[in-house]
C-alpha cells in the first residue's frame, strides 16, 4: 500500500475487515484478526481497523475444538470489506474436491474488484478453489503441503514460509502464523510503529525469525545446552559492527561447526542468512523512523554502502529505499 493509500485510510476512517467462518472452523484462527488487528489504534488510542467476523448465515458455526460461536454478521459483510480474511477450515469441499459449493462461491462473489484478500492456515484451500492463488506464490501449513499440491498444483506453495504477501492476496502457514500476518497487514497499512505497538498490547513478537522450517520436525538440541539465543541477543546491539561467524561462535564458546549446526536448529536460517535479514530488517526500521541519509541507514545496519543497501532491499523486498521510506514512513 502506498503512502497516499495510508492517508486515505486515516482519512475515511478504520479498515474494514470482514472474517469469514467456515465450518468447522478453525477456533484459534478466527481469533487472531479480531485480537491482533483490533489492536491496532492509533495515538490517541481510535482503532484503525473494524473487524466483523460473519457467516454464510447467521447460523452458529462449529469449530474443531469442540465448540460453536454465532457471527454477528452475515456474508452480506463481503461485499463492504476493503480486507476478506479466511481462516483455517475443514469446509470439505475445498479440502478434498478442489471446488467451492455454490453458497459459499455466490458470497465471494460479492467481493469487490481491489479488495484485499487473505487466509490463515487452510483457508488456503478455500482462496485456491476460488481460483485466487492460480499462478501465484501462496503458503498453508505444513503438514498439509503434500494435499495442497496435489488438489492445486497452479499454485506455487512455499511451505517453508510464515507468510506470502502478493500484494492483494497474502496467505500464512498454520495457527500462530495467523498473528504474523497480520502484524504484517498492519506494518503494510501504518507502518511500523503501529504494528509494535499492537504486538506489545498482545504479548507478542512484531516478528519472528525463520519461517516454517524452524517448526517441521527435525532434531531438537540437546537440554541443558546454552544455546545460540545470548549470542544472537549480543549481534543485534552491534549490527553496525563487522560480525563474522568465527566471532560469533567465539561469543558463544562453541566452535564454529557446533555453533553452526545449533544456529540453524534453533532459528531455521544459518547464522549468515539470519544476519542478513536483521541487518536488512534495521535498516528498514531506520528508514520509517528517521531522517538519516541512505548512505548513513545503510552503515547504521552493518550493510557498508548505498549500493549494497539498495541491492539487498531490492532483493527482499523489490522496492528501492527512498521507495520504502514513502510508503512506510510513520505519520
Amino acid at each position: 500500500m502506498t503512502a497516499r493509500g495510508k492517508r486515505h485510510l486515516a482519512a475515511v476512517g478504520p479498515h474494514r475487515v470482514a472474517v469469514l467462518a467456515l465450518e468447522p472452523v478453525v477456533g484459534f484462527d478466527l481469533t487472531i484478526p479480531p485480537a491482533v488487528l483490533g489492536a491496532a489504534a492509533r495515538a490517541d488510542g481510535k482503532p484503525l481497523y473494524d473487524v466483523r467476523v460473519c457467516g454464510l448465515d447467521k447460523s452458529p458455526v462449529r469449530t474443531s475444538a469442540g465448540f460453536s460461536l454465532l457471527p454477528e454478521y452475515g456474508p452480506e459483510e463481503l461485499a463492504e470489506a476493503d480486507t476478506v480474511i479466511i481462516p483455517g477450515t475443514y469446509y470439505p469441499k475445498p479440502r478434498n474436491e478442489g471446488i467451492l459449493p455454490d453458497d459459499l462461491a455466490a458470497a465471494l462473489a460479492t467481493i469487490r474488484p481491489g479488495t484485499r484478500i487473505a487466509s490463515i492456515c487452510t483457508g488456503a484451500f478455500v482462496l485456491a478453489a476460488g481460483g485466487y492463488l492460480d499462478g501465484r506464490p501462496a503458503t498453508t501449513h505444513w503438514k498439509r503441503a503434500e494435499l495442497f499440491r496435489r488438489i492445486y498444483p497452479h499454485t506455487d506453495l512455499q511451505e517453508e514460509l510464515l507468510f506470502v504477501d502478493d500484494g492483494d492476496v497474502i496467505t500464512s502457514a498454520g495457527l500462530a502464523a495467523g498473528v504474523d500476518m497480520c502484524l504484517h497487514l498492519i506494518r503494510r497499512d501504518f507502518g511500523s510503529e503501529v504494528a509494535n505497538r499492537a504486538a506489545r498490547s498482545c504479548v507478542v513478537p512484531p516478528w519472528r525469525d525463520g519461517g516454517q522450517s524452524q517448526f517441521i520436525e527435525r532434531v531438537v538440541p540437546d537440554e541443558g545446552t546454552d544455546g545460540t539465543a545470548p549470542t544472537r541477543a549480543w549481534a543485534l546491539q552491534r549490527l553496525d559492527e563487522e560480525l563474522t561467524l568465527p566471532g560469533l561462535a567465539a561469543h558463544a564458546r562453541m566452535s564454529v561447526r557446533t555453533f553452526s549446526r545449533r544456529f540453524k536448529a534453533e532459528t531455521g536460517q544459518s547464522p549468515g542468512v539470519w544476519l542478513l535479514q536483521q541487518r536488512v530488517r534495521h535498516a528498514c526500521e531506520l528508514l520509517e523512523t528517521t531522517d538519516l541519509s541512505v548512505d548513513r541507514v545503510a552503515e547504521a545496519a552493518g550493510l557498508g554502502t548505498a549500493a549494497s543497501l539498495r541491492h539487498h532491499l531490492r532483493s527482499e523486498l523489490g522496492v528501492s529505499p527512498l521507495a520504502y521510506r514513502k510508503t512506510f514512513r510513520a505519520g
